[in-house]
């Protein structure tokens, strides 16, 4: 094998290495939804995320995944269609003031170009957090979205970043 092949093949290696173990929420459950003769078989799967700058918030996300060949290796590109529920766990706490609006999650659900993402912002008015998922591509993303909030007690202001 030449050396810019070998190059070349363990290049690929460390990225679907890398692609492989990025993050992800914490694996709740999933249903099979069909069968694959090869690789895993196509899947919605649940996944919990706990809101990094929130404390006593967790984030429930549903998502479609391909299964098959493809999935398994990782080379899919999922669906844009994810739901979300958000919800008090705990006491809600805050370490810092939060910005109005920010994005706390984000994950691959294709090879580059396709990212599942999730967009917190504060409803001052009503003293309520919420939460947007959706899909973007580097063209042409998705209009579908889910949304979901979380009302925090009065007693607990939400601060922001001015």
């Amino acid at each position: 094998m030449k050396r810019g092949t070998r190059l070349f093949a363990a290049g690929a290696a460390l990225l679907l290495a890398g692609l492989a173990a990025a993050a992800s929420g914490e694996r709740i459950g999933s249903v099979d939804t069909a069968f694959q003769w090869l690789g895993r078989d196509h899947d919605i799967v649940v996944e919990a995320y706990d809101d990094p700058r929130v404390q006593g918030v967790t984030c429930y996300l549903s998502r479609a995944r391909v299964g098959g060949i493809k999935g398994t290796l990782g080379l899919a590109e999922d669906r844009a269609e994810a739901s979300i529920s958000c919800r008090q766990v705990g006491p809600v706490g805050f370490a810092q003031p939060l910005k109005q609006q920010e994005q706390v999650f984000s994950e691959r659900i294709s090879l580059v170009f396709k990212r599942l993402r999730v967009v917190r912002m504060v409803d001052e008015k009503r003293n309520a957090l919420v939460y947007l998922t959706y899909s973007d591509k580097l063209i042409d993303g998705s209009p579908q979205n889910s949304v979901t909030a979380v009302a925090i007690d009065p007693a607990t202001p939400i601060p922001l970043k001015k």
